[in-house]
Parts: structure tokens; C-alpha cells; sequence
């Protein structure tokens, strides 16, 4: 099953759900290794001084060329996705990937080790607490089964 997984830059939980997944069998798009010798999309690769940023720049620079290129890899790999692991805590372009494959109507799994409550995760019926519970429910959404693996919301 071909899954994008949606977290954080500091998330150290994130290379461990992409190993776990690959060593599943699954194919899996890991932002921070889209693609061989690319390390991801990073807005320090614009300016390092990016977080001054005001929200004119911030805006002007969602149209730079090495932006555009990284929103590219992302998109295709969403598109693509027959599933999505949000892996928790993370920020706001991850709850947004994870909106976008929720309205696409594709599987989206939350990993909730963590963190504080949050209603709107009503919006997927799987919520997982651990790493083997998402592999579990992977496996039963790749059976078609319903809200296998993880508890619904």
C-alpha cells in the first residue's frame, strides 16, 4: 500500500513509523527523503533568517522556485497515497495533508502516542496508539475492513 506519512521536522517518532512501515511491505513517502540525494523542503534553503519572515514575505516566497519544486514532491505523493499515517505531534502543513486525504476520501490513520485531546480527529475513525496498532490497521483497511486495528472515533 503506497502511505504518506504527515508529521513534524521534529518529530522523533516520524523515521521510526517510516521504518516500521517499509519493513510492513509498504511503500512509503517520507518528506524528509522524498527522493534519492533530496532531503526535503526546508524553508532555511530560501533564508536562513526565514522565521523573521513577515507575512508578505512569507507569502511572496510561496511562489520561489525551490518552493514550488519541494510543494510539488508533496502534492504528487499525496495524490498518489492510498492511505495517510498522521504521526502526532505535529504542525499545521501536516494537519493539513492529513485534511487533504480525509476530504479525498482516502484512509487516514492518526498515531496518537501523545499530546492533547483534539475533537476534529473525529474526522478519521482510526486512531492508533502505537506503531504495530498502525501496521494492524493498515493491514485491515488493505482487506477492506472498517476501522480495523484502530479505535473509532
Amino acid at each position: 500500500m503506497k502511505i504518506y506519512v504527515a508529521s513534524s521536522w521534529r518529530n522523533n517518532i516520524q523515521p521510526h513509523v517510516v521504518e516500521a512501515l517499509r519493513n510492513a511491505g509498504h511503500e512509503v513517502y517520507d518528506f524528509k527523503n522524498p527522493a534519492p540525494g533530496n532531503n526535503g523542503f526546508q524553508w532555511s534553503e530560501l533564508d536562513p533568517d526565514w522565521q523573521d519572515w513577515t507575512p508578505e514575505q512569507f507569502r511572496e516566497n510561496l511562489s520561489h522556485p525551490i518552493a514550488e519544486h519541494g510543494f510539488g514532491f508533496d502534492m504528487a505523493a499525496l495524490e498518489s497515497c492510498e492511505a495517510c499515517v498522521l504521526v502526532l505531534p505535529c504542525g499545521r502543513s501536516a494537519h493539513l495533508e492529513a485534511g487533504y486525504t480525509i476530504g479525498a476520501g482516502k484512509p487516514t490513520i492518526i498515531l496518537l502516542e501523545s499530546g492533547e485531546p483534539e475533537l476534529m480527529y473525529k474526522m478519521t475513525p482510526y486512531i492508533c496508539l502505537s506503531i504495530p496498532e498502525v501496521i494492524e490497521t493498515l493491514a485491515g483497511i488493505a482487506q477492506g475492513e472498517e476501522a480495523q486495528g484502530g479505535s473509532p472515533s
